[in-house]
């Protein structure tokens, strides 16, 4: 099973690395890092920070990822610890089959 997942937060991914210092984001990216080696080959697609380009996007969403799991329990297995858990939430989207692809 495929999930999308969203990263939530009141505070824009935008604004979240303008006001990061070097050693803030580096220290982000590391806990980031870190996840991803534990999620292994659940990690289909790390993402991106993403940014609202309609006037009806969200704004909570600042991110992405694209992860596999077995089941939504083995997903949130691979979820437990993830560091923007700190400071906002994940929104989980599983991804459904076409009909006839």
């Amino acid at each position: 099973m495929k999930f999308l997942v969203l990263y939530k937060s009141d505070v824009s991914a935008t604004q979240q690395m303008g006001d990061a210092t070097p050693e803030q984001a580096e220290a982000g990216m590391q806990e980031w890092m870190s996840w991803a080696g534990r999620a292994g080959s659940a990690l289909v697609d790390m993402g991106s920070p993403v940014a609202p380009a309609s006037d009806a996007a969200d704004p909570s969403i600042g991110g992405y990822s694209i992860l596999e799991a077995e089941s939504r329990e083995a997903l949130d297995a691979v979820l437990e610890g993830h560091p923007h858990l700190a400071i906002g939430t994940i929104d989980v989207h599983e991804f459904l089959a076409l009909p006839g692809m």
